[in-house]
């Protein structure tokens, strides 16, 4: 795998597939080729253009990645490729402050930045007629920015970097693991010695000229590729492109690196003892090679066969015999100077990582004495070439993966490549490699233990040195400041970029086609033909979830879900892994709280094999003992971690004050400690019983297939599966809202507040319920709207502060929430109060006509994949939508008036009536609380329980 994707869909993309494989071709169902049609060219100035058309969606997606990462930075002055990413966003000549994030909102489009060790990245995806807006942005912002940065600006977008750090790194259980990993393996000096991140005081430090020195020195027209990919004009983009980005003076490209790889003569071992993580993790890293080296090949393939499936030896000997584990990850990363090999476990709360170490051991063990199976290895090749199809699915992941191709591999083509070199792996490569690079090689180990438990770590490991900052030394860089209108010297332009240019023709909207049936059983199929990649995905929906679970006995909904994909009646757990793994699928169940998700993606030509099994999980479950008793253990651990961590503790205290103590949904759907410990496997099989029937059952399939042949499918699961009575309990709501509004939970020494407010509103497919989610888009959807635009761009306490409505089938939440630095958590409460409070009143007529445009507008693209299009089906069927909702909520849009919008928010948006509960740091914020206005604050412990301070 590609490690520059990898590493930027982990930051950026979760959604993109993980596995995904860079390649120009494949091989197709038919044994022809399938391709990513692209042209390369070069403009006179040294911008390397790659395009990209499809037309499948009136919708185009625009990509520059910047060869230049956090290897480029200099020791003392860290974190500046991620920060000068930040910067960017700020506001350049002629696209003013704030107004990046406000116009491309407002078109109707989505937008990011990512930064890794190697390069930064900017994106964009908009219906096709703002192509010219995007790129006139974008040039702006490459030529016409660095005039435009003022002191203030600097210092309020560190403070934005330090609260991202706080959230991502200091708030999170094992936040410091890649600090302590990459300082001690690369040692001082070495360019991914850092962390992208930086140091805290390195950004403090920054200066003026130290951006000025980063632009100039990094962000010349020839250090980029920029990818335009979908439904465009070759000719007229570029024109546009030369007209926009051709005036650009090329500079001194930045000298290239040579592979840098870490090199270990003896095991290093460090511990940390971590504040917010309740079970031990053991990571252990072996040096390895870079990317497009002929050995990261194998290596990938070497990760997969040692841990991947109930057949790898370090599942047996961690998960299965030691029972050390629920799970364990193992992957290369091998990036554009050097790559790791890495090997995570995290533990059973209390579990000796000593003991998981001799697990290791042993599994390599018995990697040398058994080796694998070409049948191994085939398996492996089968779920890459899913991943593939799936990773290529939306225009953002071809230009991602365009756009690397062509800095890291000198070509986009150098796609086709990798893939053939990844598909060429044979038994004696992986072989080679392991006795190279782990066989009695030396590697580094940490062992991230709770607080006070330092005997859980690795003997002879050492106590790592990690940065902390304390509470009481923080504050705002910005602090004093004042805004004022800067004046600075315009850039000369051939063209007069100060006219915004306007839209293009408008994209013709169109809805995907719906396919329904009703079975004899009570089954309902929803389906949608996309026919552009090879692929099916289909799921089984079963309504109920936890709301069918004992309220005295939660977290047997989810359990059951866990339990499905362990064997069925003629498979045990490791056939069925291997059955589903050797068609390349993946196949899913998840619990949620009102149903139960058996989900399916696969190659077409595997369809009908993959449904077979899917209809075997669901009607011939296995109830393996010894799977239920590691399913128990891992579901402990999960509960354990949960009340460690900030942001699950303040939603499960939440939806607890929210909808009552007698009410299901207060609980979490993990169930407690208690609760799990009770719960037998006949508890399951009794859920099983009472929950599993055609009658709440809904179907929904997209891709590549034909609606007669999907029909066809499911006619012999509509014969087979009789149906049987399901009663959903219904609980009533809380009358009143508690006697107190503003909760507080202890989390001793947390570097951030979590700040959720929010009161109950309605269900799904109530009437208002679009409309209301139409006035809350200026309030909290995005880098837009208000909660985002107060709390962090204008005072910069916060990464990010939002809002929403949450779909339910009974009455669902209003929710708006923030994590925002520790010493600001009052100003924020009352930040939160004052614009939930004030806006509905603030809402003009201008903020009307935005939303109704960005709204219609964002169907565009909304289901470019073939996964958002199961998203629409399974909203249409779990919330008794109608299957053409999408274009009558345009015309609820198209016709809302600006009374009828403030009347929704006075409805459903009542500050009056909001709770709020924050998680923090009671010995500094708790007291100051008591100022916010929101009555006297209430301390309480993780289960929602008053406690004394």
């Amino acid at each position: 795998m590609n490690p520059t994707l990898k590493r930027l869909t982990m930051s950026i993309l979760s959604g993109l597939a993980m596995a995904a494989l860079p390649m120009a071709n494949a091989q197709n169902t038919q044994g022809g080729t399938f391709k990513v049609e692209f042209e390369k060219y070069k403009l006179d100035n040294g911008l390397e253009i790659v395009l990209h058309q499809d037309h499948s969606d009136p919708v185009v997606a625009v990509a520059i990645l910047y060869h230049v990462g956090s290897s480029r930075e200099k020791t003392g002055k860290t974190g500046f490729a991620h920060f000068f990413e930040h910067m960017l966003f700020q506001n350049s000549e002629n696209v003013g402050k704030g107004e990046f994030f406000r116009k491309i909102d407002d078109l109707g489009g989505t937008f990011n930045g990512g930064t890794w060790n190697d390069g930064t990245v900017y994106y964009e995806v908009v219906p096709n007629d703002a192509l010219e807006k995007i790129l006139w942005m974008e040039s702006d912002r490459m030529g016409f920015l660095i005039n435009t940065v003022t002191q203030l600006a600097l210092e309020r977008e560190k403070d934005i970097v330090i609260n991202e750090k706080r959230q991502r790194v200091d708030n999170q259980p094992y936040g410091h693991t890649g600090y302590v990993i990459d300082k001690n393996l690369y040692g001082d000096g070495h360019p991914y010695s850092w962390q992208v991140i930086g140091s805290m005081d390195d950004i403090r430090a920054a200066t003026l000229d130290d951006v000025k020195e980063f632009y100039e020195n990094f962000y010349g027209v020839n250090n980029a590729t920029m990818v335009v990919a979908g439904d465009f004009n070759t000719a007229e983009v570029k024109s546009l492109i030369e007209k926009y980005f051709g005036e650009f003076k090329p500079r001194k490209k930045p000298e290239a690196f040579k592979p840098m790889p870490a090199t270990l003569s003896a095991n290093k071992l460090f511990y940390h003892e971590d504040n917010f993580a309740r079970l031990p993790e053991l990571n252990m890293v072996f040096p390895t090679v870079e990317n497009y080296h002929p050995d990261a090949y194998a290596l990938e393939v070497l990760a997969d066969l040692l841990a991947d499936g109930k057949k790898a030896p370090l599942y047996k000997e961690i998960v299965e015999k030691g029972k050390l584990a629920p799970r364990i990850m193992v992957y290369n990363n091998p990036m554009e100077l050097a790559g790791k090999f890495n090997i995570i476990v995290r533990a059973f709360e209390g579990v000796n990582l000593n003991d998981v170490q001799t697990a290791i051991d042993e599994g390599f063990r018995q990697f040398e004495a058994n080796g694998f199976s070409e049948s191994d290895l085939q398996r492996i090749k089968n779920m890459r070439e899913t991943a593939f199809y799936n990773s290529i699915s939306s225009l953002l992941g071809k230009s991602f993966q365009l756009s690397q191709a062509n800095i890291f591999g000198g070509d986009p083509s150098k796609m086709m490549e990798d893939v053939r070199l990844l598909n060429a792996v044979t038994r004696d490569d992986v072989m080679r490699v392991y006795n190279k690079y782990l066989k009695g090689a030396s590697f580094l180990a940490t062992s991230f233990v709770p607080k006070g438990k330092p005997e859980l770590a690795i003997k002879g490991s050492v106590r790592a040195e990690v940065v902390e900052e304390a509470i009481e030394n923080t504050g705002s860089q910005a602090e004093g400041m004042e805004e004022t209108e800067e004046d600075y010297p315009r850039t000369p332009s051939r063209i007069d970029r100060s006219i915004e240019p306007p839209l293009g023709k408008a994209p013709l909207l169109k809805s995907p086609d719906v396919f329904t049936q009703d079975f004899k059983n009570g089954m309902k199929l929803y389906g949608i033909e996309s026919n552009e990649l090879p692929l099916v995905q289909f799921s089984i929906r079963l309504m109920g979830g936890q709301m069918l679970d004992d309220p005295q006995k939660p977290g047997v909904a989810r359990m059951v879900a866990e339990m499905l994909m362990e064997g069925t009646a003629k498979r045990t757990p490791e056939e069925l892994e291997e059955a589903i793994g050797q068609l390349g699928a993946s196949v899913n169940v998840n619990a949620s709280s009102e149903f139960i998700n058996i989900s399916a993606n696969c190659l077409v030509r595997n369809y009908d094999a993959v449904r077979q099994i899917v209809e075997e999980i669901l009607l011939e479950p296995r109830w393996d003992e010894a799977e239920f008793e590691r399913v128990k253990q891992a579901t402990l651990g999960a509960i354990a971690q949960r009340n460690a961590n900030p942001n699950a503790i303040a939603g499960n205290v939440f939806y607890r004050k929210l909808y009552g103590d007698n009410h299901i949904l207060s609980q979490a759907i993990t169930g407690t400690e208690a609760s799990v410990n009770s719960i037998t496997l006949e508890d399951l099989k009794a859920y099983y019983k009472k929950a599993f029937s055609p009658s709440v059952a809904s179907i929904h399939v997209a891709g590549d297939i034909q609606r007669s042949k999907v029909m066809a499918s499911f006619e012999n699961l509509a014969k087979t599966w009789k149906a049987a009575g399901v009663i959903i309990p219904e609980y009533k709501l809380p009358d009143n809202l508690p006697d107190n509004r503003l909760f507080f939970i202890d989390i001793p020494d947390a570097k951030q507040s979590v700040i959720m407010a929010g009161s109950l509103a309605m269900e799904r497919n109530h009437p208002d319920y679009f409309p209301a989610s139409f006035v809350n888009y200026k309030l909290g959807e995005g880098s837009g709207s208000k909660l985002f635009g107060v709390l962090r761009l204008e005072k910069g306490y916060t990464y990010g502060a939002y809002s929403f409505f949450m779909p339910r089938r009974i009455a669902g939440p209003f929710v708006a929430s923030s994590s925002v630095q520790s010493m600001y958590t009052l100003e924020s409460v009352q930040l939160f109060n004052e614009i939930l409070s004030g806006f509905g009143k603030e809402y003009t007529s201008e903020d009307l006509e935005l939303t109704r445009n960005a709204m219609i507008r964002s169907n565009a693209g909304k289901f470019e994949t073939i996964n958002s299009l199961m998203g629409m089906l399974s909203e249409i069927s779990t919330y008794n939508l109608p299957v053409d909702y999408v274009k009558q909520e345009e015309k609820t849009a198209t016709a809302i008036t600006l009374e009828e919008a403030r009347t929704m928010y006075e409805k459903y948006i009542n500050a009056g009536k909001m709770i709020y509960v924050v998680v923090g740091d009671a010995r500094t914020q708790f007291d100051r609380l008591k100022q916010a206005g929101l009555g006297e604050p209430v301390l309480i412990d993780k289960e929602g329980n008053p406690v004394k301070l």
